[in-house]
């Protein structure tokens, strides 16, 4: 499903990354220049774990699963990377091996920067070296995050952070009622489980719950947010 051309959702996906944005344009120009389009159907592999790191990623549209699999043989999905985040430098900067597998969840497309690129670029610009600190350091923030909700959090208030979260990265606005905000990626009960850790029986009581309150509505397609105020103070005040 190679296509050497992004389209212009695509391109914009990229140039409003929040990181990307960032960067200077003389940068921003010599990542583009080299870089070229692959696109993946729903489940297609990516990149597995244990494999050589040969390229630094971003998704451009869809969403990458990023999982691991148990001593049982079972998926374990951790984090899914959306629409503007690039992934894929650490192991190229430490020379290891991949440390989890990447599935395309959805029809996805990715901006790719080969290996010998992403070095050559990093020996051009010190701004690139800063700016791949930044990247990880926020990285680690955000684990650290995650870890003290999992830690700090009632499951309540973890799914209230997550559909927010998925709100701002996957919403469209109902067209029929503009209070009303469609997850677009559509996940499994047992996926959303996965990242929050817990099990797919508890998250459906949650959701039950918010659905009975107004707060978010539960359809065959996904999920649709009734109430974002609601499931703000859900996620602030939960403690």
């Amino acid at each position: 499903m190679d296509d050497p051309i992004l389209t212009m959702e695509e391109r914009e996906a990229i140039n409003s990354g929040r990181w990307f944005s960032s960067l200077s344009p003389s940068l921003r120009h010599d990542i583009l220049r080299c870089a070229y389009v692959k696109r993946f159907r729903d489940g297609s592999l990516i990149c597995a774990r244990g494999e050589p790191p040969e390229e630094w990623i971003a998704c451009a549209k869809g969403a990458v699963r990023v999982s691991s699999t148990s001593i049982t043989g079972k998926q374990i999905t951790l984090t899914y990377v959306e629409p503007g985040i690039w992934f894929g430098d650490v192991a190229i900067l430490d020379g290891d091996k991949r440390t989890h597998d990447a599935y395309a969840h959805g029809e996805t497309t990715l901006l790719c920067v080969s290996k010998a690129d992403f070095k050559r670029i990093l020996g051009l610009h010190v701004e690139f070296s800063e700016a791949i600190l930044r990247l990880n350091a926020r990285r680690v923030r955000q684990l650290y995050g995650l870890v003290e909700d999992l830690n700090t959090l009632p499951l309540r208030a973890r799914l209230a952070k997550q559909l927010l979260h998925l709100m701002r990265s996957y919403g469209v606005m109902s067209l029929s009622d503009s209070s009303e905000i469609r997850i677009g990626l559509h996940l499994a009960q047992e996926e959303l489980a996965q990242l929050l850790g817990a099990s797919r029986q508890r998250v459906n009581q949650e959701l039950k719950s918010m659905e009975r309150e107004d707060v978010i509505r539960i359809e065959p397609g996904g999920l649709v947010v009734r109430d974002r105020d609601t499931l703000l103070r859900i996620a602030d005040t939960d403690h």
